[in-house]
């Protein structure tokens, strides 16, 4: 790996400049809309010809400022991104949409539209469950959001310049699929580091930029002579969000992590936008259903009364055991940020899930600061010596 391929430059120097290079888009005029979640429609906002940016919490930044405004005893990684934008450093944003993705999140979101001097600022109201009522309360909440960035762009969104986007994200969505295939041969063909850095590029650059670029790795990636050496054992993460690369890389000191099932990695393009004759409906129904965040209720089936635990795990576990055939996963670290409450309440469930699959799992929660990452890396340690 000692030549790097121009695509993963570029890779490297986004991640090492990502201010930068949204700044520098900004001067070419493009409009940049700021947006803290998974949750959140991104394709309203290309189908305007705004760049989303997905906004990122910085382990190295001491939290100051927000705990002013927020209880420490809270999302970590929310209060992050809330001291970020409080000190400054998202001040190149035209403006920002927040979704209710927690009662932390919730918090933070409205904190930010208070203390935050953005032109546009909107809150999208999240349904707790997949219900179809719920699914219809969503899509209104969708469609305000397009009519608050009609109003903020000037622009009239017509289904034909939103299906293009729902498209070009589709298109995003398989490819990223595709990068991720490359992490299934043993050893993989490319590291967990290197594509927590190419999706955090792909959250910062518009969607058919996004595209290209993706092509370009996942061809010289296949061409590459080498990739990463095989190591003791093969992990999958799965957490609420894991955007840094410099804690992946400690992950990947003794292991290779070759899946990981988080807001910053696969979870967001695992599937893709069903055509519809309302391109709101596939948008309501991808968002509410298809991404498979802790915060949200689903019912193993509509209307039960009495549960059934096992058909209740699959129901909500299901889509990971073709992960563990597939990926030939040795262990599964449940990794938290402390305070990550709707996550930390499926801890025992995902646990019994992955027992029930014969695989080992260990929860580890850590605090959001950097004086956390020794005992975390003793903790690693100690788990793959278990199943190595």
């Amino acid at each position: 790996m000692n030549d790097i391929p121009s695509s993963l430059s570029i890779i490297d120097e986004s991640n090492h400049g990502r201010v930068k290079k949204v700044r520098d888009m900004k001067s070419l005029g493009y409009k940049i809309i700021g947006y803290q979640c998974a949750l959140i429609p991104v394709e309203i906002m290309s189908a305007f010809d705004v760049v989303p940016y997905k906004i990122c919490s910085d382990i190295k930044e001491p939290i100051t400022e927000a705990d002013r405004l927020l209880a420490t005893a809270s999302c970590p990684v929310m209060r992050s991104c809330l001291d970020c934008a409080l000190k400054g450093r998202d001040d190149f944003l035209d403006g920002l949409v927040t979704t209710h993705s927690s009662d932390p999140g919730e918090k933070a979101a409205r904190t930010l539209g208070a203390y935050t001097n953005y032109p546009y600022f909107h809150f999208i109201d999240m349904p707790g469950t997949v219900r179809p009522e719920a699914i219809t309360y969503f899509k209104t909440q969708i469609s305000d959001f397009a009519k608050t960035m009609a109003s903020f762009t000037g622009k009239r969104l017509s289904t034909e310049k939103l299906n293009i986007a729902i498209e070009l994200h589709n298109r995003q969505r398989s490819l990223v699929q595709e990068l991720y295939a490359l992490t299934r041969p043993v050893p993989p063909l490319i590291s967990g580091t290197e594509i927590v850095k190419i999706v955090r590029t792909l959250m910062t650059l518009p969607v058919q930029e996004g595209n290209n670029l993706l092509v370009q790795v996942i061809d010289e990636v296949k061409k590459r002579g080498k990739g990463p050496a095989q190591k003791r054992a093969r992990l999958l993460i799965w957490s609420s969000t894991l955007d840094d690369p410099g804690i992946m890389q400690m992950f990947e000191e003794q292991s290779n992590v070759v899946y990981d099932e988080t807001c910053g990695g696969i979870r967001p393009f695992r599937s893709s936008v069903k055509v519809t004759a309302d391109p709101l409906d596939g948008l309501a129904a991808y968002y509410l259903k298809e991404i498979t965040c802790a915060r949200t209720f689903r019912q193993a089936s509509l209307g039960e009364i009495e549960k059934n635990y096992s058909e209740d795990l699959r129901s909500r576990f299901g889509y990971l055991k073709q992960v563990v055939e597939k990926w030939k996963i040795d262990g599964v670290i449940l990794l938290l940020v402390r305070y990550c409450d709707p996550f930390a309440f499926e801890i025992p469930s995902i646990k019994d899930y992955f027992s029930n699959l014969s695989v080992r799992s260990t929860y580890i929660e850590y605090d959001y600061s950097e004086r956390a990452l020794a005992p975390l890396r003793t903790r690693i340690e100690a788990f793959i010596d278990t199943i190595s």
